[in-house]
Order: C-alpha cells, then structure tokens, then sequence
C-alpha cells in the first residue's frame, strides 16, 4: 500500500472511530438523564421483610401533578383519593381513583397551603375531607372540612389569625387532624409556628385535654407533625423536632410510652397504623424513607422495633401517608418528586405474588 492509500485510509478510520465514540459519549449522556429523570419516580430498596411494593401503573396520568404534593387520603369504600399539592396557580387538591384514573380536581380559593389531610365518617353517605392550611394570607391557620367535591363545610380556627387560644379556637401552623369515628378529633398544632400542641376535641368542638408545652421531656413537644388513634385508646404523635413518637391515652391524655431508638438518623414525620394493625407507617423525609415498625400488644408500649423499610430514591422527600383501609394499599405524598405513589401489600404480609 503506498504513502498516500495508507494516511488516507488512516484518516477514514480515525473518523470513525471519532464518530463511534461521539455516539456513544451522546447515547451515554442521554440515557444517564433518563435514568436520572425517571429514578425520582420509580427507583427505591426494600429492605427487612418486604411487605409492599410499588404500583408503577398508579396514577395513570402522573403529568397531572403540578405542584409540590404534601399529603393524601383514601376513601377506601368510594375507591377514590385525594391528594393535597402546593404551588402558585396549581390545583390544591386533585381526585383520583384507586386504580389511577383522574377524576377531578378543586377549583377551590380557600385553600392555601395544605399540609395534612383525614378522610372521615367514610362509610357514611356523607364523607367529608379535613385539611390543615398552614398559609400566612387570609384563610390560613385553619382546619377546613370540605365535601368530596370540594365545597367548604365547615372551618376550625380563626381564618388569617394566628394564635394559640382556645375560645375562639386558635391555631398555628396546624399540622395534621386524626377524626375518630366517634366524631372526636385529634389534633397536633404546630409545624413549625408558635404552638406545640396535641389538641383533643369533643365531637361538638370542646377541648377535652391537651398538651401544650414544648421542650424534650415527656408529654412535651417539638414540631407535633402527625397524629393517629388505634383501637386500644392509644394516641400515637410524631414528635418530629424531638426525633421520636410519643403515646398517650385518648381518654385521659395521660402520657403512656416514647418510642425513640428508631429514629437516631431522621425524625418521624407520619404515622399510620395498616389495616391489619400489625405495623405502623412512619415516613421518615430527609433518609427518604418509609418505615414499618412492629405494633405493640394491647397494654404495652415497650420500643420500638423496624420489621421493613421501603427506601427511595435520593431527594423524594416522603412527607405524610394515608392507607386504604380495605385493599391495604399504602398512598405516599412526596413533596420533592412532585407526585404520590402508591404501594400495595404482598400478599400473606411477605411472600412474593
């Protein structure tokens, strides 16, 4: 091959080989975005006893998240959820189906900033949905229940007003609400505003016991951020800012157990109990996880022991959870993904379907 055939093919090979790796330089690129674009979504460990995984059908139309998602609830009888956003000119609360399908969402002005959400009397005719608006403008530091197409029913608090009073209500920054089937409410005031409060409430809107001092000891609280009742006359509270929960008798109020040693990395932002009343849900949203922790017997509150952990990708951040009491599927609002996910159980608390 002479001088000149050989630089020439030299060159024609060296082009190639130039373009082969520009492709794959541009193909790698690309395909790390959607990796990366897709992993806030679908990306997560199971780790102990895998006790539900993630339903990548639900919702059908994930584009119809607009703005942060905060929080959610179920109506496991109307088979519909509702889930709470924030954002400027967003919905604040879009309906769904069990099975992914969008149904609607508010055209509601009275809602600011939700941050927690409680379905009630869901075997009623008559459902309604509680939210908590921490908003600064005028309809915020309030408890508002709404029908489940969006109509204000009813306010707790003093619209726009912050405070810490108690006739007239007052709240601020109120966190999350628990409504008990007698009508009783529970209620932690206190994410983040002047108040750390665990507010009971009589079924015509009496306090009947509260705590209300914040510190570290027991029966005190730093950033009360969720709130739940089982069926034992336990009230159990995220006690976020303290990094631990706190139990408490609902008829009383009397402080009955702390549960901490589970919560050395993150605190506990939720906490829910699962249909079958084996296991509490605890979100905990800076390790981007969810957390499933062994339920006490009756009578005893001992610590706190983790069975699962269901761990997300990098920057989800899980605030609170809401379960469907009849299927077991476990609903989570995640403020910086943008979306909820829903979780379904395996069937026989473990064994792979």
């Amino acid at each position: 091959m002479s001088l000149k055939k050989r630089s020439q093919w030299c060159l024609v090979v060296s082009g190639t080989v130039s373009l082969i790796l520009l492709m794959t330089v541009l193909y790698s690129s690309n395909r790390g975005q959607r990796r990366s674009s897709s992993s806030l979504r679908h990306d997560y460990q199971l780790m102990g006893r895998p006790l539900y995984k993630l339903d990548l059908s639900w919702p059908k139309n994930p584009e119809i998240f607009t703005g942060e998602v905060f929080c959610v609830a179920v109506n496991q009888y109307a088979a519909v959820v509702y889930v709470g956003q924030r954002g400027s000119n967003v919905p604040k609360v879009l309906v769904f189906t069990t099975e992914g399908d969008f149904l609607m969402s508010w055209n509601t002005t009275t809602l600011e900033m939700p941050h927690g959400m409680f379905l009630a009397d869901a075997a009623s005719k008559d459902p309604t949905v509680w939210i908590t608006d921490v908003g600064d403008g005028p309809y915020g530091h309030c408890i508002k229940q709404y029908s489940p197409s969006g109509m204000l029913l009813q306010v707790l608090g003093t619209p726009g007003k912050a405070g810490s009073g108690l006739d007239p209500l007052q709240f601020d920054q109120p966190a999350e609400i628990f409504v008990h089937e007698s009508g009783e409410m529970y209620i932690v005031d206190g994410d983040g505003g002047m108040n750390n409060r665990l507010i009971k409430l009589s079924k015509n809107q009496q306090v009947l016991w509260m705590h209300a001092e914040k510190g570290q000891s027991l029966a005190q609280f730093y950033i009360p951020h969720s709130v739940t009742v089982d069926s034992a006359q336990r009230v159990w509270v995220a006690d976020r800012g303290n990094k631990r929960i706190q139990v408490f008798n609902s008829i009383t109020g009397d402080w009955l157990g702390t549960w901490g040693s589970c919560f050395t990395e993150d605190a506990p932002y939720s906490v829910r109990l699962t249909p079958d009343k084996k296991y509490f849900v605890v979100v905990q949203l800076n390790t981007n996880q969810i957390t499933l922790l062994d339920a006490p017997p009756v009578g005893l509150i001992g610590q706190c022991k983790v069975v699962s952990v269901i761990q997300l990708a990098e920057d989800v951040k899980p605030h609170l959870v809401d379960l469907d009491l009849k299927a077991g599927a476990l609903y989570v609002a995640e403020i910086e993904a943008q979306q909820a996910q829903k979780f379904t159980p395996f069937s026989l608390g473990g064994n792979l379907l």
